[in-house]
């Protein structure tokens, strides 16, 4: 999820488990436990891209991670606030729900986590997009009304549990609203009698209105909308695999790399004489059926001999086109 929604949960996190003892400071601490684990993005600046990624969501956002970092983070914290009435058992808790909280709630998104890291095993439900309003104001309301509360006054807890409690049930909502989308969009699959081997089904960015599908359909992929607002079957526009176009490349290992992070997810697309490796989880720049821009696309070119994959620059303006094309579609078909 964003940073604000991690900032809000680890926040909540560390007023239940410490909010009692040491007051706003268990939010502060809360807060920043939960922005710990993205500082994986930081070896966008150390490493090259397909490392990056890789990275990405891995070993920060474990269970290793969060275990072997609580009690260390804790000691430091209580060496900070030593006349506190806090405990290092104490902090080491309220960081351990922190960090760990943080790779749960990421493991609803699209991208997923690495929660079992070393093992790979990258869990994405893909039932809520990394930015969902919904989610976090309703939590950041009520967090903003229990920071406002004393110490000790039970409104305050009440405020912060009502907003762990909400956002949980919306989380808990999304998964029912995967499913009737799921049905809804096989539903038009089968009654336009496309024969297909798998299907990704996944929100559109910052609701949970209308969905979007990956169908795996053999030597192409079929990407569609579908919106409880529809009132026509879902349509699917066709985008051929061309994995053949990697030729000698498709044995590289950094290619390699890329077809285990996307789980075979992917197409690829030449233009002007270069190769392009486009990640299908994350849908395209526009709803255009004739869209071929992903919204995660890799440019592949031998540079002396090795493999450079440099990613595709994203303006700002596709961001905020595809925005319009999202709140039109949302309202139906």
């Amino acid at each position: 999820m964003d940073s604000l929604t991690q900032i809000v949960l680890g926040a909540a996190v560390g007023e239940a488990v410490l909010g009692k003892k040491v007051g706003n400071k268990a939010m502060l601490y809360g807060a920043i436990a939960g922005t710990i684990p993205d500082l994986d993005v930081l070896a966008n600046y150390l490493t090259d891209t397909v490392t990056a990624i890789e990275w990405h969501r891995g070993l920060s956002h474990s269970i290793f991670f969060s275990v072997l970092f609580a009690p260390i983070l804790g000691l430091l914290i209580f060496k900070l606030e030593r006349n506190g009435p806090a405990t290092w058992k104490d902090w080491s808790w309220l960081m351990f729900w922190g960090l760990f909280t943080h790779p749960i709630l990421d493991a609803f998104t699209t991208w997923g986590t690495q929660l079992f890291w070393p093992f790979d095993l990258r869990l994405a439900f893909q039932n809520i997009f990394v930015i969902d309003p919904l989610y976090t104001l309703p939590f950041l309301m009520f967090l903003t009304m229990a920071v406002r509360q004393k110490r000790n006054s039970p409104m305050r807890r009440r405020y912060n549990t009502l907003g762990l409690i909400v956002s949980s049930a919306y989380l808990g909502l999304t998964l029912v609203l995967k499913g009737f989308a799921f049905k809804k969009i096989t539903d038009s699959l089968d009654a336009q009698g496309i024969v297909y081997h798998e299907m990704d089904v996944r929100p559109s960015p910052f609701n949970t209105i209308l969905w979007s599908a990956n169908v795996d359909a053999g030597d192409a992929y079929l990407i569609g909308n579908y919106s409880f607002f529809d009132d026509e079957p879902v349509q699917f526009s066709r985008y051929p695999k061309n994995h053949g176009l990697l030729g000698d490349m498709a044995g590289n290992e950094k290619v390699l790399r890329l077809i285990n992070i996307t789980e075979g997810w992917f197409t690829i697309t030449e233009k002007k004489g270069q190769l392009f490796f486009n990640d299908l989880r994350f849908g395209l720049m526009s709803l255009d059926a004739r869209e071929e821009q992903f919204a995660f696309s890799y440019n592949l070119q031998w540079d002396q001999g090795q493999l450079k994959v440099e990613e595709t620059p994203r303006r700002r303006s596709d961001g905020k086109r595809l925005l319009l094309a999202l709140w039109g579609r949302m309202w139906g078909n």
